[in-house]
Order: C-alpha cells, then structure tokens, then sequence
C-alpha cells in the first residue's frame, strides 16, 4: 500500500513538472494565444523549427523569461507535432482556431492550458 501511494505521488510529481506552465492573467491566456497563432502560421509556411522559435523568442522577447521560454516550447511542440500536410479544409485547424480553442481554454481553466496544448512526459 505504501508503494503504491508513493508511485503515485511520484507520479503527480513528474506530471506537475512536465506540464505547460498556467497563464497568470487573462493578458497571459491573450499573449499564448497570440503565440499560436504565430507559430501556426509558421509551421504552416514550412518554417523550420528551430528557426520559428528563433524569429518567435524576438518577438516575444522571452529570451530572459523561463517562464515564457517554455510556454513557447509547449506551443511549438504542439505545432510542430500535427501532420504538415493538415489544411483547415481536410481536418487540420486554421491558426485562428487554434488560438481561439488555446484562449477559451486557457480563460475557463484558469490558465491551465495542458489539454491542448498536452503534457510532455
């Protein structure tokens, strides 16, 4: 019983610290979303990664920012995981979609975003 109870706080543990960092406000739900729909955009002209997140930490301005590092990886690793080849007419989601669901998410859970954006474990 012991172990068990330790197995799954040790689980929690390594949940807790693989999911998306919360938004803090409503202006951080804004700015993710705003993140996604650049980084969709991005994918969707084929830009590769690396570079994306080179021309987004710019934007952003989150190169002293953990915080805002990570939220950016988590976004780009839901980008960048979905087919290439998706379009908004044969299933994928149109960048607008994506940061509206992300934004709607991200207000009604307050500020968690891990059920769209996933959990790296």
């Amino acid at each position: 019983m012991k172990l068990a109870a330790a197995l799954v706080a040790a689980a929690s543990a390594v949940s807790a610290a693989h999911a998306a960092p919360r938004a803090e406000s409503a202006v951080e739900c804004g700015v993710a979303a705003d993140m996604a729909v650049v980084a969709h955009s991005l994918a969707r002209e084929h830009i590769q990664r690396p570079k994306a997140q080179a021309i987004m930490v710019r934007i952003y301005d989150v190169a002293e920012s953990e915080r805002g590092k990570e939220l950016m990886r988590d976004i780009n690793d839901a980008v960048y995981s979905k087919p290439k080849d998706a379009s908004a007419s044969a299933g994928g989601t149109s960048s607008q979609n994506f940061a509206e669901e992300l934004f709607a998410t991200c207000m009604e859970s307050g500020g968690d975003m891990d059920s769209i954006l996933g959990r790296r474990l």
